[in-house]
C-alpha cells in the first residue's frame, strides 16, 4: 500500500509522523510526505497516487486540513484519508467531517500498520473492528452510522519501536536536513495533570491500558543520536520531551554514558519543583547546555488554582538559582489571557519572570484546547467566544476569550515585549503604555529580533553560516 502523509511545514521533526512512517516500513507499506511549504500536496498527492492520505492535527489547523483533503480526493480516486493527533483524539466528532474515512485516538504506530494491512487484504469493510480507529459506515455520519472501536495498550516498551523515520522529512525538507540542531524524544507520557494540558485526558482514554510515563533506554536513546550525527549535520541535541528529569535514576545513567559515547551540547525540559542542585550537576556533567521550565504564572490563585501546577514562587525562584549557579542557561514558558485573569495578573507574570532572570522568557496567549480541563472550563463558564474551530495554530496569535477590546490589545502588545520586559526590567513601564496602543509590524519585528538573538547566543548556541542564519530566519519568521 502507498501512504502519503501530508503536513501544512515542518518547523521541527515532526515525531509522531516519523515513527509512524518507520512502522510502516517495516510492514512493506511504501511512504512519503509532502510538505506545503515546500510543494503543492495536490499536486504531489496526483503523483503519487496514494492509497492512504494521513495527516496529524493539532487544534487551529483541522479546518486548513479537512479543506485540503477534500481537494485531494476529487484529484485521487479511491483514496482512504485518516486523521490522527491531538485534534482527532480529542474531538473525535471530527470523523463526521466531509471526506474523512477515519480517526485515529491516542498511539498510532500498530493501530496505523494494523489499518492498512487491512485495506490491503480486505478493503473499507475489513477495517471496522481496528482498535484506536473510528469510522462512519454506510454513508451515515449521524451518531448511528459512527462506529469508535476502543484503544489498544500504551506500547509498553519503546525500545522495541523502529528508530523515527528522519530520512522521510529531511528528502523533503532540506533546510531541516541542513541544521544542525536537531530533535529527539526519549519518552512518553507525563504524570501531572496540568489543566491546560492533553495529558490527564489521555490519561482517561487509556485507563487502565498501561503506564502514562514511559522511556526509552539509556543506550537505545543514545544509538539514535549516535545514528544521526553519523548520517546528517549535528552539533547541538534538543530533547523535547515534556520532563526530561523525571527519573533520577535514568538520568544518572545518561549522564554516565552520554559524555562518551555522544559528546555533544543538548537542551531538555526540566520542572521546578523537581530542580535540586545533583539534578543540576548530572545535566551539567552530561553536556547539558539549556533547559526550560514553566512558570506559566506569577499569581498564586492561578498558577496552582486555575492551572493546577502545584508549585511555589518560592520553589520557582529557587530552581532558577539552583539552574544559573549550576552553570546553565535556561529559559520559561508562561501563559497570559487565561480565563479570570487580569492584565494585573500578567504583569505579576512577568515580575516573577524578572526575579527567575531567565536567559529567555517565552510568553503565549492562553488557548483553550477541546478536553482539556481548562479548554472545558473555560467553554462552559461563558469565558470562549465562538468555537474550538476558532482557535488559531499560534498560541500567540490572539485571544478567543471573551474579554473586551481594550484587554484583548493589551495581551497581544505584553506578548510582543514580555520577553524584552523581562531582560531589561526598567522598560515595564514604557510597556505599560504601550499595551494601549494598536499592535503593529515593528512590534513583531522587536519580538523576533529579540527571540532570534537570545535563543541562536543562549540557548542553543551553534555557529551558523550567513546562509545558514538567513535560512532559520527565513523558516522560523
Amino acid at each position: 500500500m502507498r501512504v502519503l502523509f501530508i503536513a501544512q511545514q515542518t518547523d521541527y521533526e515532526p515525531q509522531g509522523i516519523m515513527y509512524l512512517s518507520s512502522a510502516l516500513k517495516a510492514a512493506g507499506h511504501q511512504v512519503d510526505l509532502v510538505v506545503a511549504t515546500h510543494r503543492n500536496p495536490v499536486e504531489a498527492a496526483r503523483e503519487f497516487q496514494p492509497d492512504v492520505a494521513a495527516y496529524s492535527v493539532i487544534t487551529g489547523s483541522q479546518r486548513y486540513y479537512l479543506d485540503l483533503n477534500r481537494r485531494i480526493k476529487r484529484e485521487v480516486h479511491g483514496l482512504f484519508s485518516v486523521f490522527g493527533g491531538p485534534h482527532p483524539t480529542f474531538f473525535p466528532e471530527m470523523v463526521k467531517e466531509e471526506g474523512v474515512d477515519g480517526i485515529c485516538r491516542g498511539e498510532g504506530e500498530e493501530a496505523l500498520v494494523e489499518l492498512v494491512n487491512a485495506l490491503a487484504g480486505g478493503g473499507r469493510e475489513a477495517v471496522l473492528g481496528v482498535e484506536n480507529w473510528s469510522f462512519w459506515r454506510n454513508g451515515d455520519r449521524g451518531e448511528a452510522g459512527i462506529i469508535t472501536n476502543p484503544v489498544r495498550p500504551y506500547v509498553a516498551d519503546l525500545d522495541s519501536l523502529p528508530f523515527p523515520d528522519r530520512a522521510l522529512v529531511y528528502e523533503r525538507d532540506p533546510i531541516a536536513a541542513r541544521s544542525k540542531i536537531k530533535h529527539f524524544l526519549t519518552g512518553r507520557g507525563c504524570p501531572y495533570n496540568c489543566t491546560y494540558c492533553f495529558n490527564h485526558a489521555l490519561s482517561a482514554i487509556y485507563r487502565g491500558k498501561g503506564r502514562r510515563f514511559r522511556q526509552r533506554s539509556v543506550g537505545h536513546v543514545i544509538e539514535e543520536v549516535r545514528w544521526v550525527r553519523d548520517h546528517y549535520p549535528l552539533e547541538f541535541v534538543v530533547f523535547v520531551d515534556d520532563t526530561f528529569v523525571l527519573s533520577a535514576e535514568w538520568l544518572a545513567e545518561f549522564a554516565e554514558k552520554y559524555p562518551r559515547q555522544v559528546g555533544l551540547p543538548f537542551f531538555c525540559n526540566t520542572r521546578a519543583n523537581l530542580v535540586t542542585e545533583e539534578q543540576v550537576r548530572l545535566l551539567k556533567d552530561a553536556g547539558c547546555h539549556s533547559v526550560s521550565m514553566g512558570i506559566e504564572a506569577g499569581n498564586d490563585r492561578i498558577r496552582n488554582d486555575l492551572l493546577k501546577r502545584h508549585m511555589s514562587k518560592e520553589q520557582i525562584l529557587e530552581a532558577s538559582r539552583l539552574i544559573r549557579e549550576g552553570g546553565l542557561r535556561f529559559t520559561t514558558t508562561n501563559m497570559i489571557g487565561l480565563p479570570t485573569s487580569t492584565l494585573a495578573d500578567d504583569f505579576e507574570t512577568l515580575d516573577l519572570n524578572i526575579q527567575a532572570r531567565p536567559s529567555y522568557a517565552h510568553v503565549f496567549i492562553f488557548q483553550p484546547y477541546p478536553r482539556t480541563e481548562l479548554g472545558e472550563f473555560t467553554r462552559e463558564h461563558g469565558w470562549m467566544v465562538g468555537t474550538f474551530d476558532d482557535i488559531g495554530e499560534l498560541a500567540w496569535d490572539h485571544s478567543v476569550l471573551n474579554f473586551d477590546e481594550e484587554h484583548k490589545r493589551g495581551l497581544s502588545i505584553l506578548q510582543r515585549f514580555f520577553a524584552i520586559g523581562v531582560e531589561w526590567p526598567r522598560t515595564v513601564p514604557l510597556i505599560r503604555r504601550l499595551i494601549k496602543l494598536p499592535d503593529n509590524p515593528v512590534f513583531w519585528l522587536l519580538n523576533k529580533l529579540w527571540k532570534g538573538w537570545a535563543i541562536k547566543n543562549r540557548v542553543h548556541p551553534v555557529k551558523l553560516s550567513l546562509r545558514e542564519v538567513a535560512e532559520t530566519a527565513w523558516h522560523f519568521m
